[in-house]
């Protein structure tokens, strides 16, 4: 199944946009350990990424840092905290309903594409030279 899986998600598309996740790190929680055991994350990742250089794609990992289910991908406000029981949840700022793994999913998505086309990393930042992130080009909405 990982092949074929892999071998679709590379023919249908030019780049490919991954969370890079401490699996490791994700197995000492007892009630997920099996799920995430049996999903061989590690072997559909490097599936993925020899197939995509054979067919001449581009695999980006953003950093297992990046806030994309926290992040909200209509105004780009971060949400507090959010422990993995909350499925969906509504932005305090623009009041978007989201669900957790889209809009993760529309998060990743922004931020590969801001790599494919800027050509940096997608790493959370302490003081980001110029102003602003290769991750968020606009210039920020002011409130009035």
């Amino acid at each position: 199944m990982l092949h074929k899986l892999t071998t679709r998600l590379v023919r249908e598309n030019q780049t490919l946009v991954i969370e890079d996740l401490t699996v490791r790190n994700m197995v000492k929680n007892r009630s997920l350990a099996r799920a995430i055991s049996d999903a061989a994350w590690a072997q559909f990742r490097s599936m993925l990424e020899y197939k995509a250089a054979w067919y001449g794609r581009e695999v980006i990992a953003v950093d297992r840092f990046f806030p994309s289910s926290k992040l909200c991908s209509t105004c780009g406000s971060l949400a507090e905290a959010m422990p993995l029981g909350v499925r969906t949840w509504t932005c305090g700022s623009c009041g978007t309903a989201h669900d957790r793994d889209v809009n993760a999913a529309e998060n990743l998505l922004a931020a590969g594409l801001a790599v494919s086309v800027c050509g940096a990393g997608v790493r959370p930042q302490r003081r980001t030279p110029g102003g602003q992130s290769a991750v968020k080009q606009k210039t920020p909405r002011r409130e009035p």
